[in-house]
C-alpha cells in the first residue's frame, strides 16, 4: 500500500511516501502552506503520479489552528480528488525524528505551563522542548541540542500509525485551546 502522510500542525510541515514500511521520500523543512508542494515534490522524485496512491494518511493536531485546518482541508481535497481513503493520526502521538518514548513538546501543542511539566530522566524533543530547555533540564531531562535532527517532525511515522483509513470528510481536529479569534473576542 502506499500512503501519502503529513502533517502541518507544528512549526515545521513533514510529508512522506511510505510503501509497505519502506520511506520512498521525506520531507521536514516546509512550511504548512506548501504542503502540497512538498507532496507535489516527492511524487515527481519517486517517478509516481497522484493516481498511484492507496491511502492518505494526516495529523490531525493538536496544534495551530490555522496550520491544522491547512493540514485537513488538503487532506480532504486530495481525498475526494483521487477517491482515497484517509486515516488521521494524533501529533503528539508520532516521535519527532524517531526518539523512541520521548515526549514531543512542539511549542504550538504544549497544553501545560513549562514550569508544571516536568521529565526527570526522560529525553523531550521538539520545539517546546528546545523553548523550555532550561526548564526541562532544571528536572532531570535530556534536550538535544537545537539543530538535532530529533526536533523535526517525521510524517513516516504518521504512516505507520495510520488506523481506521475511511472518509476523510469524517476526520475532525484536535485542538487544546480556543482560537486566538474567539480568545480576543472573550
Amino acid at each position: 500500500m502506499l500512503i501519502l502522510a503529513f502533517d502541518t500542525a507544528t512549526s515545521v510541515a513533514t510529508s512522506a511516501l511510505v510503501r509497505g514500511g519502506d520511506v520512498l521520500g521525506e520531507r521536514a523543512t516546509s512550511a504548512p502552506l506548501r504542503v502540497l508542494e512538498d507532496v507535489d515534490a516527492l511524487l515527481n522524485e519517486a517517478g509516481l503520479e497522484p493516481r498511484d496512491l492507496d491511502a492518505l494518511a494526516v495529523g490531525i493536531g493538536p496544534g495551530s489552528f490555522t496550520s491544522v485546518r491547512m493540514g485537513l482541508a488538503a487532506a480532504r481535497a486530495l481525498a475526494l480528488s483521487l477517491d482515497l481513503p484517509a486515516a488521521g493520526v494524533s501529533t503528539p502521538a508520532v516521535p519527532p525524528g524517531g526518539a523512541p518514548r520521548a515526549p514531543p513538546l512542539d511549542g504550538a501543542i504544549v497544553a501545560l505551563p513549562a514550569a508544571a511539566f516536568e521529565a526527570p530522566g526522560r529525553v523531550c524533543v521538539g520545539d517546546g522542548a528546545v523553548r523550555h530547555r532550561e526548564h526541562l533540564e532544571g528536572t532531570g531531562a535530556t534536550v538535544p541540542p537545537d539543530e538535532s535532527e530529533l526536533h523535526l517532525p517525521r510524517a513516516r511515522f504518521h504512516a505507520a500509525l495510520a488506523e481506521k483509513f475511511g472518509a476523510a470528510d469524517a476526520l475532525r481536529p484536535v485542538y487544546v485551546r480556543a482560537p486566538d479569534a474567539d480568545r480576543m473576542l472573550a
